[in-house]
């Protein structure tokens, strides 16, 4: 029997980028698995609606979800996992309506989570390969710098090794989320951060593949926002790492809150 791979294919305000996203899965390479594509527009207000019934319309593997109203990054990745485990299937992957991340990859990231059963999650690192491969694709020097100090600081006060700690580009063993943790975990843009604590917390293995880096339009203020939870999360998750705070209080670690 084929193993089954939802890919699902977070929206706000793609447009057309979508169908350049949808186009861009390797379907050929990826016959041997049972493939569904998921496409989760978290209300737009704009013609990606459009673009995503008109994927519909002519493929029969695709789903479609638009959200009522406005659930937040995080809130609609939620929706997406939580769909992968009620309809059992063995992997999902995320990628982003924007075209940020090159859905050529998902077979390779499916290959090392075939391969290695202790792997949970693979995420594709834009920095895994150079910093001059980032400031080719388009990547703002401003986030590119962020991204490295910040990567710098987890891994420093985590004991990790990760090159790209900000990357929104994941494919997840979906067997993994029956404890359902990562319903506690923020609807907003610190979703990866988070999950990726509970990926450490529970010493679960997270792989990273090179990617190539893809930028088009970007919101500075947005980004400064993250940073600054993303500075002081992992913070409090290292303090509760070395048992000065309890994982208790932090939400979307305990058990008690599940």
């Amino acid at each position: 029997m084929k193993k089954k791979i939802l890919i699902f294919i977070i929206t706000y305000k793609a447009s057309y980028r979508l169908l350049d996203v949808y186009n861009g899965i390797p379907f050929k390479k990826l016959k041997k698995y049972k493939i569904n594509v998921l496409i989760s527009d978290d209300k737009s207000g704009d013609d990606t609606i459009k673009y995503a019934r008109k994927i519909y319309s002519k493929n029969k593997n695709v789903i479609l979800n638009f959200n009522k109203k406005n659930r937040g990054y995080g809130g609609n990745i939620k929706i997406c996992l939580s769909y992968a485990l009620m309809k059992k299937f063995d992997y999902a992957v995320m990628v982003h309506g924007d075209n940020q991340y090159n859905p050529k990859y998902i077979p390779i990231m499916m290959k090392f989570l075939e391969k290695n059963k202790l792997t949970q999650a693979v995420t594709g690192s834009r920095l895994l390969k150079s910093i001059k491969n980032t400031t080719r694709g388009g990547m703002p020097i401003y986030k590119l710098i962020g991204n490295i100090i910040l990567t710098k600081f987890q891994n420093l006060l985590l004991g990790t090794n990760f090159s790209d700690a900000h990357t929104g580009f994941w494919a997840y063993r979906i067997n993994n989320f029956k404890d359902k943790f990562y319903l506690l975990t923020t609807d907003g843009f610190n979703f990866d951060q988070q999950l990726r604590f509970q990926h450490i917390y529970k010493k679960q293995k997270v792989l990273e593949i090179p990617i190539d880096t893809r930028y088009a339009d970007e919101r500075s203020q947005l980004h400064i926002k993250y940073a600054i939870r993303f500075f002081f999360e992992t913070i409090i998750f290292f303090l509760m790492k070395i048992k000065i705070i309890s994982f208790k209080k932090i939400k979307y670690l305990s058990k008690k809150n599940s």
